[in-house]
């Protein structure tokens, strides 16, 4: 059965809307209060490009929550628990943030591009509201706001070599997270070693929202040299890679440790923290929950419209959200979040799909 998604003012359009209409689009997804491409109608090939080649993304819906102002970097480490005094000018930093009581509500990276001057470029959730609110509370002395940014992606193995030939050499020597500002025939970006994928690649933050179809030829063109085509945050390359989705592998209840981010929390550090006796107290305790990947029996499966039960000797034991057959493992695949007990690998489960049940044996992320 097909359905349509309505078009109107309600929901904001990407500078780079009319861009992605003349390059195919065929389904969005509403991200952050924006219509956001995710299919150009040859799922086959979008893989494959990302894989071998180089694609490009329309990911302005990924937003940026702004801290700017004499007391920026001390809302800035407030909402994060990282050493955000360690952070670098021209540096990104992946900062689970968490609630009052430990449990995450966005996991974006965040930017320094002053010392007073902040980005947080934020999955899918109001983390502008929860920033405003917590910098009135405290009284702190800054403009929280979204700025004019909009990220452009190129991810794949040749998108070093499109960003080297619009920009000249110096992107190779950009370390992972980190950017620079600069600008390409007049229009006003942030390069940044970044993107959703594993596959490599960067994001274009464009500054200057009527630039945006400016900006998406400009990259088609310096990517037709190696068959650059458009693309979207690609469904089945993220589950094999394990790379986390807010809001599709968490709930309402979810902490940093049950989807493996403990790494990023540095709870020893003398800066007080949204969370920090909470995620302490969790830590000590561990979690209840465990986020891991699945191999499933059986014929090729279709992405999850609902979460799959998952069960063991009668008992729901958890659930799986994301699932699909991997090209590259030539198996299904899923990430589940299961009961902590029965997390260790090779522990075999059923999960309840929409087809019937199938076996299912538990392993380490991420699968490739």
């Amino acid at each position: 059965m097909a359905f349509a998604l309505s078009f109107g003012s309600r929901v904001r359009k990407s500078p780079y809307f009319e861009a992605s209409v003349a390059a195919g689009v065929t389904q969005f997804s509403v991200y952050n209060h924006m219509y956001m491409p995710t299919s150009y109608g040859d799922a086959e090939a979008e893989y494959r490009r990302l894989i071998e080649g180089v694609s490009q993304w329309d990911v302005a819906a990924e937003r940026q929550v702004e801290i700017a102002g004499p007391d920026a970097a001390a809302l800035a480490q407030y909402l994060s628990p990282r050493d955000v005094s360690r952070c670098r000018v021209g540096q990104g930093k992946y900062v689970p943030l968490c609630d009052h009581t430990g449990r995450l509500i966005n996991d974006p990276v965040l930017l320094k591009l002053s010392e007073d001057r902040f980005w947080f470029s934020i999955a899918d959730s109001d983390v502008l509201l929860w920033a405003r609110a917590i910098a009135a509370e405290r009284g702190y002395d800054v403009e929280v706001r979204e700025p004019d940014a909009s990220p452009l992606a190129i991810q794949g193995p040749k998108a070093e070599a499109v960003a080297c030939d619009l920009f000249g050499a110096w992107p190779r020597d950009l370390k992972y997270f980190w950017f620079r500002e600069t600008e390409i025939d007049g229009i006003p970006l942030v390069l940044a070693r970044s993107g959703w994928s594993k596959q490599g690649g960067f994001e274009l933050y464009l500054t200057d929202g009527a630039r945006g179809t400016d900006l998406w030829n400009l990259v088609c063109e310096a990517g037709r040299p190696y068959g650059i085509g458009p693309g979207a945050p690609n469904y089945i390359e993220r589950i094999e890679s394990g790379l986390l989705s807010y809001g599709a592998d968490t709930d309402n209840d979810t902490n940093p440790f049950e989807v493996g981010l403990g790494k990023y929390l540095e709870l020893e550090i003398d800066a007080d923290f949204v969370g920090k006796s909470a995620l302490r107290k969790i830590a000590r305790k561990g979690p209840k929950r465990r986020q891991v990947g699945l191999f499933l029996e059986g014929a090729r499966i279709d992405a999850p419209a609902h979460p799959w039960p998952i069960v063991l000797e009668g008992r729901n034991v958890g659930k799986a959200a994301a699932a699909a057959y991997s090209p590259r493992l030539e198996r299904n695949i899923a990430i589940a979040m299961i009961d902590s007990q029965f997390a260790e690998s090779r522990t075999e489960l059923t999960v309840e799909t929409i087809d019937g049940p199938r076996c299912a044996e538990v392993t380490a992320l991420p699968f490739c």
